[in-house]
């Protein structure tokens, strides 16, 4: 049985391997900038200025990167 694929870990895998800049937006309003080092099921950690913060996901709204990120197999319509 073959795994599906998991845009969210994806996305978070790419920008973490990249080092991209991210700005978190809680379902607070606040926001968190900085860059993913690691994530699991519940869980994002972010580095902001040396300081090491982790984030819980159900708190997240939105996750936007510095930059477009490519995700090769979306831009293909295969994950649809």
């Amino acid at each position: 049985m073959s795994k599906s694929l998991n845009l969210q870990d994806v996305f978070l895998n790419q920008v973490r391997k990249d080092q991209i800049p991210v700005t978190i937006f809680l379902t607070n309003g606040f926001q968190l900038k900085g860059i993913v080092k690691g994530f699991d099921n519940f869980t994002v950690i972010l580095d902001s200025e040396g300081k090491q913060q982790m984030i819980y996901k159900h708190a997240i709204s939105t996750m936007v990167p510095i930059k477009t990120i490519s995700l090769p197999f979306i831009d293909k319509n295969i994950y649809n």
